[in-house]
């Protein structure tokens, strides 16, 4: 069994955390920015020095391989994303290229054999932060193998259409055009050329913190649908309107919610959900609501249990204090299972190494869950420090990240003689 360097590692975290430092523990770095491209020219730079080959598609995904002893076979790949949320952390993302990294770097400093050509790669746009929406550049690669009703999201016209959210007036296409790193369509991940796809990721939540465990063995990506609760009322003045003739729809929102989560509560207590955006109309402090929509986002592996979520939605009350009420469906996806050997491969690593671990699914989307559809994928997550993710409090000890780095390299290699 192989270790990773603390060193190294240590080194990149303190690098790559510079590029968009907002001086306050954190990164704010929009993909293609000038902070991203920063983050992107220290990766060439490492991993030139190594002696990788580097290249990049059309959607300025990067990547960069060391050639194995017998580059006619198909090359294992190592994946994630350097840009981050607004005010995010320094591990969301860029620790799965560090960890690339570092593999790639003790591959090449203890020479260890290798007969497939490994790579270390860059998503571009996966938080969809500036450019909307997430999991771009993986959505545009591997929509040919997407599900019907999440590939018509991502096609590439439509993609490169995106509006900046800071500046409507600039699309994505213009970004990528500008960058420096459009490359060729020819380069893109691909079943023909790659045999399997790892991630190596923060769990961005409290569980393995909270267990005590150094690594989860990623089994799934849950299962989710998003739906849009609508409320209508009637607008009127603030003042004048005595109380029993109000149509108050923020009102009756507020009753729908508890509704929600009273129902939402009896299911299974592995059920996640939540309401985190809401529109109120017309939002002025002298006129009662005539309209509120808010969103609930629910996840779990199990879809009969997102079954029982949809069956709460709609079996809500159609009048709440004399406002109507209705939903519609935003968006869905099903549970996204890891290759099973792959996840065996990690499991098999992870004890070789001693490290504690446990089986764990995740509730977020990544790069890895699409690539999922076209070739064998997995992940492997380290713990967040009091489970804080998109935010400058994010935190994983350097050991632990290079423990996570760790696992990975001894799956890839798993991976590598196992033909």
């Amino acid at each position: 069994m192989y270790e990773c360097s603390k060193d190294r590692m240590q080194d990149k975290i303190s690098t790559f955390s510079k590029f968009g430092d907002a001086g306050h523990g954190g990164i704010t770095r929009y993909s293609l920015s000038p902070e991203a491209k920063m983050a992107r020219e220290e990766f060439i730079k490492r991993m030139t020095a190594i002696g990788a080959e580097i290249k990049s598609d059309d959607m300025a995904n990067l990547y960069a391989t060391l050639k194995g002893t017998d580059p006619s076979l198909p090359a294992i790949v190592m994946a994630s994303h350097c840009d981050s949320v607004k005010n995010g952390g320094n591990y969301d993302g860029i620790l799965g290229v560090m960890g690339a990294m570092e593999v790639l770097e003790t591959v090449a400093a203890e020479n260890i054999a290798h007969k497939h050509n490994l790579v270390a790669m860059i998503w571009t746009n996966e938080e969809g932060s500036l450019y909307p929406p997430a999991m771009m550049s993986s959505g545009v690669v591997c929509n040919d193998y997407l599900p019907s009703d999440i590939a018509k999201n991502f096609k590439k016209e439509n993609m490169l259409a995106s509006k900046s959210i800071l500046d409507p007036t600039k699309t994505f296409e213009m970004a990528l055009e500008s960058s420096g790193y459009k490359g060729d369509e020819k380069n893109r991940l691909n079943p023909k050329d790659y045999k399997a796809m790892f991630e190596l990721h923060i769990e961005q939540g409290p569980i393995l913190e909270v267990a005590n465990n150094d690594i989860g063995v990623v089994t799934c990506v849950l299962g989710m649908i998003n739906y849009r609760i609508k409320i209508t009322g009637q607008a009127d003045h603030a003042g004048t309107t005595p109380m029993k003739y109000r149509h108050d729809a923020l009102f009756a929102a507020a009753q729908v919610l508890t509704y929600l989560h009273t129902e939402l509560d009896k299911l299974d207590p592995e059920l996640v959900y939540t309401t985190g955006e809401i529109l109120c109309h017309p939002n002025v402090h002298t006129v009662i609501p005539d309209y509120i929509e808010f969103s609930i986002d629910a996840r779990h592996e199990d879809p009969k249990v997102i079954e029982q979520v949809v069956d709460v939605i709609k079996n809500m009350p159609k009048e709440v204090a004399k406002c109507s009420v209705d939903y519609e469906v935003a968006w869905t996806r099903d549970t996204v299972y890891y290759d099973k050997q792959l996840v065996d491969f990690v499991q098999e690593s992870v004890d070789e190494l001693g490290y504690s671990n446990q089986k764990i699914n995740s509730g977020a989307g990544h790069d890895a869950q699409f690539a999922s559809y076209m070739l064998p994928t997995t992940m492997v997550f380290v713990p967040s420090k009091d489970g804080h993710s998109h935010c400058e409090p994010e935190f994983t000890s350097t050991e632990l990240c290079t423990k996570g780095a760790s696992v990975l390299l001894n799956a890839v290699l798993k991976c590598d003689n196992a033909d």
